[in-house]
């Protein structure tokens, strides 16, 4: 029989009901110990196994939840999928991966509703909404925000320390001898964004020290990929500018960079500091090694599943959304990556 064992197989060989054994498997606590044991007994003896799927549309579940981020060709993203798979696996949940490309009406579709029957619950990270569309975010459905392009939006939101962050890593090149800081990742539109926050962190930090940015070496960047913080370098020594040090807002930018400078004959780190944001696997095996700012995406992952799961709880044990506990915004702690392109 194993492998092919029903429940009412295992009550039958333990001597007790069909409801005794459900209460096992959930876990029900007010059990007596004889009974759970001859019940687990009867489990491992049959080989039965539980039909997740059964047992969460019984539930009013699927067992699925979907993650909707801006493209996985982003290092980032891609690692931030993979924190979040393991999370909700950790937790019974399986994950499903949408990539909006940034697109607007993609976005707008995520908050419709039209998800609500397939997936229990959604992680959104949205880039091509903004502050302006903070009252499409009231939706029926268990919503988890991440990112920093709305705020306040009647959902959990999990978030990372953006300005502080940018600010530690300006502070680092400064503190080892850096005059003239090129910033690298600011948007080139207007909008909020992970970019404008950290450009806040890094004039912060010259502004602290009597320094400004060279108003030359802004250049908005239309994505942070490595192509693109190539381009943006070879611009800025075509401008003339005399750097010692870049803040690139992401690894791929900062990576990118790093190949320009070199191909210009400028050493990391002993001309040039530079120092990333976000700790992405591929800065610990570049040549010279990246510094980085880890913004904490295993930790942001980790939050933004349970908050998650506990609003699918809430959900689906029917407590009316004025009873359920009001939405938090957390804000993950960063660390201070320093590797040899900031070692001299």
């Amino acid at each position: 029989m194993s492998g092919s064992a029903t429940i009412r197989d295992v009550a039958q060989l333990a001597g007790v009901s069909i409801k005794t054994v459900s209460n096992v498997l959930n876990g029900y606590r007010y059990l007596r110990p004889e009974t759970k044991e001859r019940v687990e007994d009867a489990i491992r003896a049959l080989d039965y196994h539980v039909n997740v799927s059964a047992r969460n549309l019984g539930r009013g579940r699927t067992g699925a939840i979907a993650l909707v981020v801006p493209a996985l060709r982003s290092v980032y993203f891609a690692e931030l999928a993979d924190a979040v798979m393991q999370e909700a696996s950790a937790r019974g949940l399986t994950v499903f991966i949408e990539q909006t490309n940034n697109e607007r009406e993609r976005e707008l579709r995520v908050l419709d509703g039209s998800y609500r029957s397939r997936f229990d619950g959604v992680i959104f990270s949205p880039l091509a909404l903004g502050q302006d569309d903070v009252g499409l975010f009231d939706v029926n459905f268990p919503l988890v925000v991440l990112g920093e392009r709305v705020f306040d939006v009647g959902a959990d939101h999990v978030t990372m320390s953006n300005v502080a962050g940018a600010r530690a890593a300006t502070d680092h090149v400064l503190d080892a001898g850096a005059k003239t800081v090129v910033p690298l990742g600011l948007k080139d539109d207007a909008s909020s964004s992970s970019g404008t926050l950290r450009f806040e962190g890094l004039r912060q930090a010259l502004a602290a020290r009597g320094l400004e940015v060279d108003p030359r070496s802004v250049i908005g960047v239309p994505d942070y990929f490595h192509a693109t913080g190539a381009a943006t370098m070879a611009q800025i020594l075509d401008r003339g500018v005399r750097l010692d040090a870049v803040v690139a807002f992401t690894d791929t930018l900062a990576l990118g960079a790093m190949s320009v400078l070199q191909d210009r004959g400028l050493r990391v780190p002993e001309d040039v500091l530079v120092i990333g944001f976000d700790n992405i696997e591929e800065s610990g095996y570049s040549r010279p090694t990246l510094s980085t700012i880890d913004p904490g995406t295993r930790l942001i992952a980790r939050h933004a599943v349970a908050a998650l799961e506990e609003r699918i709880g809430a959900n689906v044990d029917g407590i009316a959304r004025e009873e359920q506990r009001a939405p938090r915004q957390v804000v993950i702690d960063f660390e201070l990556i320093q590797r040899q392109s900031t070692t001299r």
